[in-house]
């Protein structure tokens, strides 16, 4: 069979598909791209600027996280205290093991109370120490927590036996608080029957009672607000009442914390 095409409607349609004539849009590759892009973009995840610290992590009690990222703030006369590391090895470099590790009851300060008012006149006393300060606290005193994966305690200001400045306790940087007296006990070596030299340290039923005034507190507050004056001086020697001191060892010398009405007299 034969088929008659008009030749005109032939050039027509080669002009059409010819490349030469045919317009094609060059921006129309680059505007579909842009569209891709922009509706990739809109679900793909949203991106932030990489942080250059990592953020803190939130404060945790006894293993639960506190809301809002709020922190642990005592209140009253309660202080709260990191708990200084457990003594595991003597100033000497001999491991301990057990029982016979030390634990320190000491540590830093990490948040103070408000204080707490006089139940007289109502007048709040102020605290005496503030964060940052180093405290050493009587063995059994205050309410151990497990705070931020650390072991803290809370312990009243009148717990609170000696203050220091710096990372270690030293007979420079120790301080007095309340109405609390910092004496360096006389340590008298005593002779047995058998002549023996015992220190005096070592007899459990005899411990020392006189010694040297280091350091003396600023006093109690009364209820007129103002503060109770100390009737001790440093460089006094003094008597106290037998056991009435709380031992505290600063390097290799022996103290005892004594409140003001166990001074009995000073000579």
């Amino acid at each position: 069979f034969f088929f008659q095409v008009n030749a005109t409607q032939v050039n027509q349609s080669i002009e059409v598909l010819h490349p030469t004539k045919m317009k094609v849009s060059t921006s129309l590759p680059l505007a579909l791209g842009l569209t891709a892009a922009a509706t990739a973009g809109a679900f793909a995840p949203a991106r932030t600027k990489a942080r250059s610290a990592a953020a803190p992590l939130a404060a945790t009690l006894e293993g639960r996280q506190i809301a809002d990222g709020g922190a642990l703030k005592p209140v009253n006369n309660f202080v709260l205290v990191k708990v200084a590391e457990i003594q595991d090895k003597t100033d000497s470099g001999i491991l301990l093991t057990g029982s016979a590790k030390v634990q320190k009851t000491e540590g830093k300060v990490i948040s103070v109370g408000p204080g707490s008012a006089h139940p007289e006149s109502g007048k709040v006393a102020p605290m005496p120490v503030n964060e940052g300060d180093g405290v050493v606290y009587g063995q059994y005193d205050g309410t151990e927590v497990e705070y931020s994966d650390d072991r803290h305690t809370l312990i009243r200001d009148s717990d609170i036996l000696v203050k220091y400045t710096g990372d270690e306790l030293t007979k420079d940087s120790v301080e007095a608080v309340g109405d609390y007296v910092l004496v360096q006990v006389e340590m008298k070596d005593e002779e047995t029957s058998g002549g023996l030299i015992l220190a005096k340290s070592s007899d459990d039923n005899s411990r020392p009672s006189t010694g040297v005034v280091v350091r003396v507190g600023p006093g109690k507050m009364v209820s007129g607000g103002e503060m109770m004056p100390m009737t001790v001086s440093e460089g006094d020697k003094v008597k106290f009442r037998d056991f009435a001191g709380n031992e505290v060892q600063i390097g290799e010398e022996e103290f005892s914390v004594v409140k003001m009405g166990d001074v009995l007299a000073k000579f």
